[in-house]
């Protein structure tokens, strides 16, 4: 009877029991030994393609893919201001192969207009990083004679019933950033929502409503073009796309900060290495100067956050969201 060596044997019987055990775990050898990630991740958008989570999504996913080995495929999951998108993820596997990245909508905005959402903004998520910061502007109609935001106040006061403005739809980051500024203002403006930042600015250019609040990147054409001016932008500093417009809180509101914010986060209860593996590639991907660049030409500002950072902006902005929501008389539409 022909038997193996002993070295042979020991070798036969070692492989056996590799295979048996990472059976037993439902792990096939080859994953056991490459751990996270194995296969492709999954990066989902909440909002249609073309818009601008869409855009940084698609590029940062690139890079992201390659710190991690693996593609990094983006998904468009739209509908009902981002709940769509989100409860998808809040209710995937918490493996680390489904991202989600979406704005201070999901986060805050969302909670402060709906007590009966299908995820917690703070308890369905593991936070990986802050990706951007979404710069907001004050427009207004060329011919409305008013440069600054002390001029549109003093304006306002004058002339209460004169003055209203738009924005790309109601119970937006928009929406809210608006209210926070007339809020800290201490006047009312009507509020006039639009479906979406187009029609809001082509309104705008076309003088049927005297001022709007947008994202700095849809403002941009529109601004350099001379078709609209620009009265400040809402955020804690300056757009780096518009450095020659003041903040509010430059034009006599110190402190006053409200723009909107990009994050990426995995399901609750993310593993330890995938959470590890995916935070330094974030950083790194966010880190990268062809990215940094790309988002200041897109309108944005690189704003690299670890997930902790992501954690403490929700629970400073939730509530004050929800005493805007309910002072404005803000509802879910």
């Amino acid at each position: 009877m022909n038997r193996l060596p002993l070295t042979r044997r020991t070798g036969v019987a070692l492989s056996i029991a590799a295979i048996a055990a990472t059976a037993g775990l439902g792990l096939s050898p080859l994953a056991h030994a490459d751990g996270y990630p194995a296969k492709p991740v999954q990066l989902i958008v909440p909002f249609p393609p073309g818009g601008a989570v869409d855009i940084v999504g698609r590029l940062i996913s690139k890079k992201l893919g390659e710190r991690l080995g693996q593609a990094v495929v983006i998904e468009n999951k739209a509908g009902a201001g981002t709940i769509v998108g989100a409860s998808f993820v809040a209710n995937a596997p918490a493996d680390g192969y489904t991202l989600l990245i979406s704005s201070g909508s999901t986060f805050t905005v969302n909670p402060a207009l709906n007590a009966k959402l299908p995820y917690d903004p703070v308890k369905s998520y593991e936070p990986v990083g802050l990706v951007a910061r979404v710069p907001l502007i004050l427009l207004a109609h060329r011919d409305v004679p008013v440069n600054n935001l002390r001029q549109l106040i003093a304006a306002v006061q004058r002339t209460p019933d004169k003055f209203s403005y738009g924005s790309f739809g109601n119970g937006t980051t928009g929406h809210f950033a608006a209210e926070l500024t007339w809020s800290a203002a201490g006047i009312k403006l009507m509020h006039v929502p639009y479906r979406g930042s187009a029609p809001a600015m082509a309104d705008l250019m076309g003088g049927q409503i005297p001022l709007t609040i947008d994202t700095v990147a849809a403002a941009l054409p529109q601004l350099k073009a001379g078709k609209i001016k620009a009265i400040a932008v809402t955020g804690a500093t300056r757009a780096t796309q518009l450095p020659d417009v003041p903040t509010v809180a430059e034009s006599g509101f110190p402190g006053f900060s409200a723009d909107s914010w990009l994050a990426v986060v995995a399901p609750r209860g993310l593993p330890t290495e995938a959470k590890a593996k995916l935070h330094k590639a974030l950083a790194e991907t966010l880190a990268d100067a062809e990215i940094r660049s790309k988002l200041v030409a897109s309108g944005l500002e690189p704003a690299y956050a670890p997930g902790d950072a992501v954690l403490a902006q929700i629970e400073d902005e939730l509530p004050r969201m929800r005493a805007i929501a309910q002072r404005a008389q803000i509802r879910a539409e």
